[in-house]
């Protein structure tokens, strides 16, 4: 039995708490708030999806979507962050049961794809499928974790009621992929941190993406900048080229089958 408290949040004094926890996470600069308490109470009060998760009492997650368009039956996930290990990956169940609870069956989000754990959490964990490569997506996000970094984000689709999703979510291990033995790495981590974006003819590539970007932007240097750059010189031009993600392996690639 999981230890967190879920549940929708509705009053002002609790939203105003989630706003103080992603700002917590992110470390936006003054002025530059993630959400405004105002655009969660209207989100909350229309129906939408706001939610929390205590432990022992205190506000450790929170998650906020809202509806797509009409007769889309799916649920844009705008936020979601937490402090506590395992406080994410609940309110993510969370919202796949309100969903479907609501009709809905598919929940669409971003994330930054240099960022290993985000991946591996979204792809292998909760069977999301990567579905587009979006460059600069929401321009200059002036925060501690984007630092100057262009936000490059992949679009992925949570297709709650797929079996496939339905068995990773119950059995609670990330989703096996099969690589296949003549795959080839077509992006790996160099041995002093930078990429080499390798040549291939293999239809199945390997993309290694580094450890640890954000200690890589804190850092200051270049190498963000050409991370971000040979990221969407290559898996950004495999997905607009047809290819498809076929998962993330060993918590440290893309896996990707060419058109």
């Amino acid at each position: 039995m999981s230890a967190f408290v879920i549940r929708e949040l509705r009053e002002l004094d609790e939203l105003a708490a989630a706003c103080e926890l992603f700002d917590q996470i992110w470390g936006f600069e003054d002025g530059a708030l993630s959400i405004l308490r105002e655009i969660m109470r209207g989100y909350a009060y229309e129906g939408n999806y706001v939610a929390g998760a205590f432990l022992q009492g205190a506000l450790v997650g929170a998650s906020v979507g809202h509806f797509g368009p009409p007769h889309s039956r799916a649920l844009l996930s705008y936020v979601t962050g937490a402090v506590q290990p395992h406080a994410g990956l609940e309110l993510k169940l969370h919202q796949r049961r309100w969903a479907m609870d609501h009709g809905i069956e598919r929940i669409i989000w971003t994330f930054d794809p240099l960022v290993r754990r985000n991946a591996h959490f979204n792809l292998a964990k909760l069977g999301a499928r990567a579905e587009a490569y979006l460059e600069n997506h929401y321009g200059q996000m002036p925060d501690a974790i984007n630092g100057q970094d262009r936000s490059d984000r992949i679009r992925v689709v949570w297709h709650i009621t797929e079996p496939d999703v339905r068995e990773a979510v119950v059995r609670g291990r990330p989703m096996p992929i099969k690589v296949p033995a003549d795959a080839q790495r077509l992006l790996v981590v160099r041995p002093d941190g930078g990429p080499e974006i390798r040549v291939t003819d293999s239809e199945t590539v390997l993309l290694e993406v580094p450890p640890d970007i954000e200690g890589i932007r804190a850092a200051g240097s270049d190498l963000a900048a050409r991370w971000r750059g040979a990221v969407r010189d290559t898996l950004g031009r495999l997905v607009a080229d047809g290819g498809a993600v076929l998962g993330f392996h060993d918590k440290a690639s893309y896996v990707v089958q060419q058109k």
